[in-house]
């Protein structure tokens, strides 16, 4: 096994190490969950991150992706994870550079991840303008345009969950109000169906009984299809999208989820290059991010600027 790279994705709730061949194939896969409060203290959640890496077999690396939940201080790569709170400021792109000194290490955003690995092997291959989102405890995303990833001044191009879809909407976690994120992602949406009666307490759960017809379930998934086809439509008529694909839990909700997108996005995307744009799930699942965190390395010439 040989010029491989080594992927890693962090998350609240999982962290993943791949091998990933040249061509986008993942050779070697492993996974365990992240360590939680209040026995997660940041240097054993680094013990954790090596500890998954060492599972994988050894191999001829050509660098180091890494895709974790933001914010972060990009390029650097000092990271601060909202749903990992031992970690604030925490040195990650700077520690495994120091692990891999002769290799090339790059870190983005997780959606950032998602939407490269969708772009380059995934349900946007080929195309030249896709946005890539995911829908899960939190709404992200990532841009590509001209058939290159665009990071912006900081790094937070593509960062769709804070388009604001409804000014009188319920407050978001950034600070502001009516944010696409505050509206669709599953913890809010839960709890917005709980405020309505609704006796569960996950977004799983809520996505479970939609299927199953209740009634308040429903009206929650509509309401989330609603705002991310309002979103939507904002972010294709901006940059003229061949393809918008949605990852994260709330997305395996299929058609409860996408029926209510597409009708909402057809009614407000009125010109006419608008309504070209397709909306579909993301291809690659869970390897999406690793994909996407291995072709930082592998296909740098359109995903990586910053070096």
């Amino acid at each position: 096994m040989t010029d491989c790279v080594l992927a890693v994705d962090v998350g609240g709730t999982k962290l993943a190490a791949a091998l990933v061949e040249p061509g986008g194939r993942i050779a070697a896969y492993e996974r365990i969950s992240t360590p939680q409060p209040p026995h997660a203290d940041a240097e054993t959640l680094w013990r954790t991150v090596l500890s998954l890496i060492d599972r994988l077999p050894a191999a001829r690396l050509a660098g180091v992706g890494v895709g974790c939940g933001g914010p972060m201080s990009w390029p650097s790569g000092k990271v601060s994870p909202l749903n990992i709170p031992a970690w604030r400021g925490f040195p990650l792109r700077e520690r495994l550079q120091d692990r891999y000194p002769d290799l090339p290490v790059r870190i983005h955003n997780d959606a950032v991840a998602m939407a490269v690995g969708e772009h380059w092997r995934g349900a946007g291959r080929g195309r030249g303008d896709m946005l890539g989102m995911v829908v899960s405890t939190g709404v992200g995303g990532g841009l590509i345009l001209g058939g290159r990833l665009v990071d912006g001044v900081s790094g937070n191009a593509g960062h769709i969950g804070h388009v604001i879809v409804d000014h009188e909407g319920p407050p978001c976690e950034c600070g502001g109000r009516g944010c696409l994120e505050a509206i669709a992602r599953g913890p809010g949406l839960a709890a917005w169906a709980r405020e309505q009666g609704w006796p569960g307490e996950t977004g799983k759960d809520l996505a479970t009984d939609a299927a199953r017809g209740h009634p308040i379930a429903v009206r929650a998934m509509n309401r989330a299809g609603w705002a991310l086809g309002v979103a939507i439509a904002s972010a294709t008529h901006l940059c003229d999208l061949e393809v918008v694909a949605i990852g994260g839990g709330l997305s395996q909700a299929g058609p409860l989820l996408f029926r209510p997108l597409e009708d909402t996005l057809r009614a407000h995307a009125r010109m006419d290059f608008a309504r070209q744009v397709r909306v579909v799930p993301a291809a690659l699942g869970q390897m999406a991010g690793l994909i996407g965190a291995a072709a930082f390395i592998l296909a740098e010439d359109r995903y990586w600027t910053a070096d």
